[in-house]
């Protein structure tokens, strides 16, 4: 069953804060197979963004059997307005964990749609608007255990679009990374960001 939840927080909490959306819609999708967390990194990210005041944020989840196996996905959608329809209509940001993920959700994208991918899942990519990161590999390598590559890949797309803060993050963190896990996801999100950050200066140049 879809679940969605709509907030806008009343107090501003402390930490840099991100860049307020430009638009008046901000879609983004995470994507991937049972097992890559892609729910519970878009309810991070939304209740990152729901600490601007500025902010109004819905998050929609799908459960059933999609997400047992196959592709699974999970919607942000984050505005300055209400927002009335909580469904993505088309996304600004597509992560993608898997080849079969990207290759379901990619034409979800506006024109100038973002993607972000797992390199090593995702070999081929449809578009080239698109950041591609060793997330798994490096969740495995950098922080001991391949669970926290949701929270990589996290705290990169922060970076790459600036719409919540590293401080914010490492708040929700602290809430709903699992008990005693709350240190790697610290370090995991910190690993993603800085990924986002010096790729989006390369690109830049």
């Amino acid at each position: 069953m879809p679940d969605t939840t709509q907030k806008n927080d009343e107090k501003k909490k402390s930490g840099k804060p991100g860049k307020v959306v430009r638009g008046e819609r901000y879609e983004i999708r995470f994507s991937g197979s049972g097992g890559h967390g892609v729910i519970l990194a878009a309810v991070m990210m939304s209740e990152a963004a729901g600490r601007n005041p500025k902010l109004n944020v819905i998050q929609t989840q799908s459960y059933g059997p999609e997400a047992r196996g196959g592709s699974s996905k999970a919607d942000v959608v984050i505005s300055k307005e209400t927002i009335y329809y909580p469904k993505a209509m088309k996304l600004e940001m597509l992560l993608a964990f898997t080849q079969e993920a990207c290759d379901k959700y990619y034409t979800d994208l506006k024109p100038n749609g973002l993607l972000v991918v797992d390199s090593n899942m995702v070999t081929k990519l449809p578009i080239k608007n698109s950041f591609g990161f060793s997330f798994i590999r490096i969740a495995r390598e950098q922080v001991g255990h391949p669970m926290v590559a949701n929270v990589i890949a996290l705290g990169a797309m922060a970076a790459l679009t600036g719409l919540v803060s590293r401080d914010d993050l490492k708040e929700v963190i602290k809430t709903r990374a699992p008990r005693g896990t709350e240190e790697k996801n610290l370090k995991a999100v910190k690993i993603g960001f800085d990924l986002g950050l010096k790729a989006l200066k390369e690109k830049i140049g």
